[in-house]
């Protein structure tokens, strides 16, 4: 079995295997413009963020139903759960489906169809955080917000992603002062293409407790040193990173640095059908190529469970911690 881990930064419409997307496409009879499975896993090749996102907007177009999103993420769980994670906090990007008709309440208890049996079916603990798009407006984002009101007994928290150069993070202002004012927690991707500058914005103007990618907060020492002083999480994800061109090889990831730092960094898949890895394939993957040994590794489990919104339940908290002390690397 590998480590035990949280998953803190994945988006569930990127968990859409090839075979899931056919399989959804027959059931709503929806036409998609590929052959079959293996000339959509071809397609599965980007040269840059945008390349991705064109056909990760694409493919939800199979997305209809409850079941639709029951079945996306009880898929996901299960591959999780395979891996060692033992707890998932899952993004879901809701303008995206309601963009094509497709209701907030539809993909929410949709997702929680899944996520309120994982626990008892995966043995993985699961959050709900909603996502706003940042190449989206601000009044959209707003009215997104609205509409998940009624649904916020399943909803922990709020993030911001998509195209994220000329989109910086004071454009969400408004509505991340308004998700703080009803409890929900607040992450933000910043710096992965955007600048340091983002990170900081992303901090002070949003009040984001943790931090998805980060990336390149090494550019900024004074950034670093304040992520460290507060023990800021980072969400990295390695494999996206290298597929991305964030980064020009997994070899030179700066990982192994951003750990010699200090800060407080996790390993995550972001969108791993398409990336080529879920959580344990991160954690292997590091490890095989930046010669991560076991305390490192470790060390990146224990920062997914310090870093997890578990403040509502310290006493799973500390056990998902004693499982990763007490785990025998082999």
């Amino acid at each position: 079995m590998p480590v035990p881990k949280a998953e803190l930064h994945l988006h569930i419409e990127g968990t859409l295997e090839p075979e899931l997307a056919f399989a959804l496409a027959a059931r709503n009879g929806v036409d998609l413009p590929y052959a079959d499975t293996d000339a959509l896993r071809e397609a599965y090749r980007f040269q840059d963020l945008q390349s991705f996102l064109n056909l990760y907007y694409e493919l939800m177009a199979v997305l209809r139903t409850e079941r639709d999103f029951e079945d996306l993420a009880d898929a996901y769980l299960a591959r999780a759960a395979a891996q060692g994670v033992r707890h998932a906090e899952i993004f879901f990007d809701p303008q995206a489906h309601t963009a094509r008709g497709v209701g907030m309440g539809t993909v929410v208890e949709g997702l929680w169809r899944a996520l309120g049996r994982s626990e008892e079916k995966h043995g993985v603990s699961t959050r709900l955080i909603m996502c706003f798009l940042r190449d989206e407006s601000a009044e959209s984002a707003l009215a997104t917000l609205d509409a998940a009101k009624p649904h916020l007994d399943r909803i922990t928290g709020v993030g911001l992603d998509s195209a994220e150069v000329g989109h910086p993070p004071a454009k969400f202002r408004e509505v991340y002062e308004a998700a703080a004012a009803l409890g929900l927690r607040r992450v933000a991707h910043a710096g992965e293409e955007g600048p340091p500058e983002y990170i900081t914005e992303a901090l002070d103007v949003l009040g984001v407790e943790r931090v998805d990618h980060g990336l390149r907060c090494v550019e900024d020492p004074e950034l670093v040193a304040r992520l460290v002083r507060d023990r800021i999480p980072l969400t990295l994800c390695p494999l996206s990173n290298v597929r991305l061109r964030a980064v020009d090889t997994l070899a030179g990831h700066p990982l192994p640095a951003m750990l010699d730092a200090g800060l407080l960094c996790t390993v995550n898949s972001d969108d791993p059908a398409y990336f080529g890895g879920y959580a344990g394939d991160n954690f292997d993957a590091v490890r095989d190529t930046l010669g991560l040994g076991p305390e490192r590794l470790r060390e990146l489990a224990r920062n997914s469970f310090l870093a997890a919104f578990l403040d509502d339940d310290e006493d799973r908290r500390s056990r998902y911690l004693a499982e990763v002390e007490a785990y025998a690397f082999p």
